[in-house]
């Protein structure tokens, strides 16, 4: 049987990615057990519960490749020791070509853990670090994702730390390994599905009680080119990791790091990844990639805001990158790469350990989680299920979109259009791309629920629907190709600024029913409103969240007041209303009478946030931050900069 992965429903985890502070990637021969007791005592002290840790490949299975006459391959031996099988097989030692001595320092380090109460997940396959491949001298220059040699000695060295390593009580997953999608290219996604199978069944043949992570990095949709995708992970795994690193990450590398875009990237990240995945993701490593990008009173104000936010939608856990600096080491990868030698959360100056601000953010939501009324954060409401289609960038798309309902304070889950459709009263279908987006079944079952009541918004890159013109009421004139980007000038008399926009494509459209809300320039309506049955349609002639992912500070601008009609659809059905686009609100229902609300500042300035409750509900008790105050001009929440409030709302009694 599978333990539940690493924390039920509404729990949260702290932790970071563990090297021994003298040491680095050289500490499994440079072992110094009093060292790493200090380490472990010390990230115990500061409230850290997790630390993720790595056997490094080559140091763990020192096999060599030996040759006869001619250069001609006749033997993989353990140094000049010979691997002969025994009545143990594949666990053995003698036959994996694992070294025992390094078995006994990963045991040991394991036992200290425990003696400091901190909880591991083991990265099996470390052969990519830091920008550095490492990789067992016998099976140097082969792909070792799909050459079958490297594969089956892979699967020994897993089958033979798991034997050996599984009655160690602080392990608490196995990790397939660092980012090993990165360790050699994957021809396609068969192969990359093979080598995923291959690496977890050897798990799986020692050890059954634990949750098997993912360990990858940048994974794709399941219709990319890509090889490794986020359905296949999933079917395989029980828990799937993010790495949202601002600096790696498609469309992140903007704006600053304590600002709206890059704060909810971890969070739209790792909920796209469960979503789509139909199972639980964390973020396994994050940071801000040091002094280069950031000031470490920043990095702190990046990560406080991160901890809210992740907890409040259900993403698990989340390990920094890493617990210390390196740049006193000189070795590879140290040596080749400035970018990563200061991104601990301690930095290290001969003996001493001295902690940054970002360990302190950690320790302090540690204490928060631990002070909390009850035991687990009840899901947030969620309104809205977010449909992204085929031939289109989908991470760029989703992000954008998961912005863009934040501001306009529309909850959303995401999906694909070839999975069942989950049940929403609004969905949205953003930048829609090519002549075959969705299946036709899907299209016809999206309309469906729309006759019986839902919202739906359509935005267009370069689409096409069928049908189209009677669903939306238009009709389609023409179709050209844009020379400029288009101008957008709402009607409604409160939005007198239009906003600009990269189309690539321009629908004239005459309406037929449709209401225009938005046209062109030259009078074009861009964006309509339409019923359909009892529900209603929405279309955007422009690819709004396509066009926004690249574009610095894209979200400083008013383009989610698009998203807010569709937002006032469910108005009705929310506890909480607010109006500022740089503050989000998640509700998570305790009861019929009593909800916890969390409301995050994601910008780096303080914020008065005015919101309005539901009739009956009031706000009870604070659990972090300010209890919102009723002024003249309504109820105000005051949040300082990057950070949040969470308190109770209760039903009044009538």
């Amino acid at each position: 049987m599978i333990h539940p992965p690493l924390t039920t429903p509404g729990q949260f985890a702290v932790g970071c990615n563990y090297w021994a502070s003298h040491a680095g990637t050289k500490m499994w021969k440079d072992w110094q057990p009093a060292m790493v007791e200090a380490d472990f005592r010390q990230l115990s002290v500061a409230g850290l519960q997790l630390l993720r840790v790595f056997p490094l490949w080559p140091d763990f299975q020192p096999i060599e490749q030996l040759y006869a006459g001619g250069g001609q391959p006749q033997e993989i031996r353990m140094g000049e020791t010979a691997l002969v099988a025994s009545d143990m097989m594949q666990k053995d030692v003698a036959l994996a070509g694992v070294s025992p001595l390094m078995l006994s320092r990963f045991a040991q380090m394991a036992d200290l853990a425990e003696k400091y109460h901190l909880k591991l997940i083991v990265g099996l396959v470390t052969g990519w670090m830091s920008g550095r491949l490492f990789v067992p001298p016998a099976l140097q220059g082969r792909n070792v994702i799909t050459d079958p040699v490297a594969l089956m000695w892979q699967m020994r060295f897993v089958r033979c730390f798991v034997h050996h390593l599984k009655d160690r009580p602080a392990i608490l997953a196995w990790d397939l390994g660092n980012e090993c999608n990165v360790m050699a290219p994957a021809p396609s996604h068969e192969a990359a599905y093979l080598w995923t199978a291959s690496i977890t069944g050897a798990i799986r043949r020692e050890d059954t009680t634990r949750p098997i992570v993912s360990g990858m990095h940048s994974l794709d949709e399941p219709n990319a080119a890509a090889a490794w995708r986020i359905p296949d992970q999933a079917e395989l795994l029980e828990v799937l990791t993010t790495h949202p690193y601002p600096l790696w990450s498609p469309h992140t590398d903007q704006d600053a790091i304590n600002t709206l875009r890059t704060l909810l990237h971890s969070t739209a990240q790792t909920r796209w990844y469960a979503d789509i995945g139909q199972t639980h993701a964390f973020v396994e490593e994050t940071g801000t990639m040091g002094p280069m990008i950031s000031s470490d009173k920043t990095a702190a104000d990046f990560l406080r805001t991160v901890l809210f936010s992740l907890w409040a939608h259900d993403c698990r856990a989340l390990l920094w990158w890493c617990a210390y600096d390196q740049k006193h080491l000189s070795h590879p990868p140290y040596d080749w790469q400035a970018v990563e030698r200061e991104l601990g959360l301690f930095r290290v100056e001969g003996e001493a350990r001295t902690p940054k601000p970002a360990l302190q953010e950690l320790t302090a939501f540690r204490a928060f989680m631990d002070q909390l009324p009850f035991e687990s954060l009840p899901p947030r409401r969620a309104e809205a299920v977010c449909i992204l289609t085929d031939h289109q960038e989908q991470w760029g798309v989703a992000l954008s979109s998961f912005i863009l309902a934040k501001q306009a304070g529309l909850e959303m889950e995401f999906q694909y259009c070839n999975q069942p459709l989950r049940p929403a009263k609004v969905y949205l279908v953003p930048s829609i791309s090519g002549t075959g987006p969705m299946p036709g079944a899907f299209w016809r079952e999206l309309l469906a629920q729309v006759e019986k009541g839902a919202v739906l918004y359509v935005s267009m890159q370069d689409g096409f629907l069928s049908p189209f013109d009677h669903i939306f009421g238009v009709t389609v004139e023409s179709r050209t190709r844009r020379s400029s980007p288009v101008r957008i000038h709402f009607l409604s008399a409160d939005d007198a600024d239009p906003i600009s926009l990269q189309a690539p494509i321009q629908l004239k459209l005459r309406l037929q029913g449709a209401e225009a809300l938005a046209s062109e320039s030259d009078g074009n309506p861009i964006f309509i409103r339409s019923a359909y049955g009892q529900g209603c349609v929405y279309f955007l002639g422009a690819p709004l969240e396509s066009a926004l992912a690249d574009v610095p500070a894209a979200f400083d601008a008013p383009y989610w007041r698009i998203y807010q009609s569709l937002a006032d659809h469910i108005a009705a059905d929310k506890l909480v209303h607010k109006t500022e686009p740089s503050v989000g609100v998640t509700e998570h229902a305790l009861s019929e009478q009593k909800a916890v609300i969390v409301v995050i500042n994601y910008s780096p300035e303080a914020r008065q946030a005015f919101l309005s409750f539901a009739a009956d509900w009031q706000p009870e008790h604070a659990l972090h931050g300010a209890l919102p105050t009723l002024l003249e001009t309504g109820w105000h929440c005051s949040l300082p900069a990057n950070d949040a409030a969470v308190f109770t709302l209760i039903r009044k009694k009538k």
